[in-house]
């Protein structure tokens, strides 16, 4: 028996034998009692119905712990044990008006519950008016699809810099998580220039049309220096050496898939492009034009035309991507499904289509 349940006769009885209906009854009485004078009551009083009810709360059927994490998801002064029993709880229902606005859950009960909880939790905890730059973390590393994009959108988000850096990285696979990252206030010029870097043209025009007038200034200047840099990589790449390197391999039959995993694997985008060449019997130009474009559809192509495993794809996107670029592992998942369902009779018809056109 705790001094608390010492306090109501039969209580203790009632949390010891788990009658159900009693339990009901008692914790929305204390609740009630509790909520007519909240914003009255001293800290020793608020602790002595945290003490209360915490021993019911988890006796109580799903409808009574809804309505109590919703009567108490808005108060400054509330038992802060049953916010956190609350905000923990499994049913999403539950936790979701305290993870969304209650004030009494600081950034380490919001960071540890979305360390460990479902997507649903973390994206309520998404939705708050106001996110730490450690939650945000957490909700980018952790969080689907959905979880992030919200945040994304969540103006009062604060992001450190390896958790722009990781959002960003998810946005190169996804659109609309590109154009929420782009419209943000706090984007900066250099995080504007990875954004873009990674982002498909039309989603580059989607995002200049949503954007004020200064964005759109930054991101024409953006695009501009994109395009010169891309265009002098281009112009300095000599495939020569690689095509000669190709062709030692070829002749001693060692041309394989651990060769190009080799190539990826050291960052030799020529060897890479010259091998693949080889392989599918595409021209260089047209290899390199496809590999360095905004899409990794083109690696999955030719991956799934010469009989690659994912590994080998795998590190292809990353030799894509380049060596400071890491895909979110959700991301990785969703390729790897997609290529999964490639048929190789797709994959050469596209290859054949290639050829001529080329």
């Amino acid at each position: 028996m705790t001094p608390a349940t010492a306090l109501i006769p039969g209580l203790d009885g009632i949390v010891r034998h788990g009658d159900a209906e009693r339990c009901v009854e008692a914790t929305r009485r204390i609740a009630d009692l509790f909520l007519e004078d909240a914003t009255r009551l001293r800290p020793e009083h608020i602790n002595l119905f945290d003490g209360l009810l915490v021993d019911l709360v988890p006796l109580a059927d799903r409808a009574t712990r809804v309505d109590l994490s919703e009567r108490l998801s808005r108060l400054v002064k509330a038992p802060r044990v049953v916010i956190g029993q609350l905000a923990r709880d499994d049913e999403v229902a539950v936790a979701g008006p305290l993870l969304r606005r209650s004030p009494a859950l600081d950034d380490g009960a919001l960071i540890d519950i979305a360390q460990g909880k479902s997507q649903g939790h973390l994206l309520a905890i998404a939705e708050r008016a106001r996110l730490s730059p450690e939650t945000t973390d957490v909700l980018v590393r952790r969080g689907d699809r959905d979880v992030v994009r919200r945040t994304a959108a969540n103006d009062g988000a604060e992001f450190s810099a390896r958790g722009y850096s990781d959002l960003i990285n998810r946005a190169s696979f996804d659109g609309v998580l590109t154009l929420a990252v782009g419209k943000r206030g706090d984007l900066s010029d250099e995080h504007l220039k990875r954004l873009l870097e990674g982002s498909l043209d039309v989603v580059k025009r989607r995002l200049f049309d949503v954007v004020g007038p200064e964005r759109q200034t930054k991101i024409r200047q953006a695009v501009a220096e994109l395009a010169g840099t891309v265009s002098a990589a281009a112009s300095k790449r000599n495939f020569v050496p690689a095509q000669r390197t190709i062709l030692s391999l070829y002749e001693a039959d060692a041309l394989d898939e651990a060769a190009l995993l080799g190539f990826a694997g050291e960052h030799k985008y020529e060897e890479v492009i010259a091998a693949l060449a080889a392989m599918t019997g595409l021209k260089l130009a047209a290899l390199d034009r496809l590999v360095s474009g905004d899409r990794h559809d083109p690696l999955l192509i030719l991956g799934r035309t010469v009989g690659l495993d994912w590994s080998t794809v795998q590190a292809l996107i990353q030799l894509r991507l380049g060596p400071r670029r890491v895909p979110a592992q959700r991301d990785l998942d969703a390729i790897r499904v997609n290529y999964a369902r490639l048929s190789s009779s797709t994959a050469e018809r596209v290859v054949a289509f290639w050829k001529t056109r080329h």
